[in-house]
């Protein structure tokens, strides 16, 4: 993890100091539409949160440019689901706290005056992850937090694509969809039933809406 990360901070810092001349640099912040894809999600929903931090845009040419960003960026997911034991209805609702700082390396087409498409991978460093709980049910309920960092990898590679307008007064508005390459569970080498735990995989997924301003 550390190698990955010092060759991202050597690319940044190399492409910037070829650049220095015409770099722009920004804040953003904005919205996180999160969720969790891939093995047991038939009962995970949404989980709306936010993202907020800073970025240099490095121009290779005319219609093309590199933007490194680093942003806090707060995911996860909720959940909620009713069982009946013993003939009492048991409801729970879950929300899964996943805060990342994440290192997207956007590249940037620009398709007219201000309008680019980006797209690039993204190193994410997890920070911490809590597990918020509410049981109900027979006339009584119970809730509490865990923290469950042991749970999850500390490290999640993905990838953004999406769009970017910034006007000539230097904010600029962007919608960007995140995808998760990597497993975020940490390995289980056990059984239940006939699932083989070892083989359960869930992956981070996130739509962002942001809003920034850059000079």
């Amino acid at each position: 993890m550390k190698k990955v990360l010092l060759f991202t901070v050597f690319t940044v810092f190399s492409l910037t100091a070829m650049q220095a001349q015409e770099i722009r640099m920004g804040a953003k912040i904005g919205a996180n539409f999160a969720s969790i894809a891939g093995d047991a999600t038939d009962n995970i929903d949404g989980r709306t949160s936010f993202h907020i931090g800073g970025l240099v845009e490095i121009p290779i040419s005319e219609k093309f440019a590199v933007q490194p960003e680093l942003l806090y960026s707060s995911q996860g997911a909720t959940s909620e689901y009713s069982e009946s034991i013993l003939g009492t209805v048991i409801s729970v609702d879950e929300s899964l706290k996943l805060d990342y700082i994440n290192i997207p390396i956007m590249a940037k087409f620009y398709v007219a005056e201000g309008l680019s498409l980006e797209a690039g991978p993204q190193i994410g460093v997890l920070v911490s992850a809590n597990a918020d709980y509410e049981i109900s049910g027979g006339g009584e309920s119970e809730s509490g937090d865990e923290d469950v960092k042991d749970a999850f990898k500390s490290l999640d590679l993905g990838y953004g694509v999406g769009v970017s307008y910034r006007t000539l007064m230097g904010l600029f508005v962007s919608a960007r969809y995140v995808g998760g390459f990597s497993d975020i569970n940490e390995d289980i080498e056990t059984e239940i039933g006939d699932i083989d735990l070892e083989d359960f995989s869930q992956r981070n997924s996130v739509i962002q809406l942001s809003l920034g301003y850059s000079f």
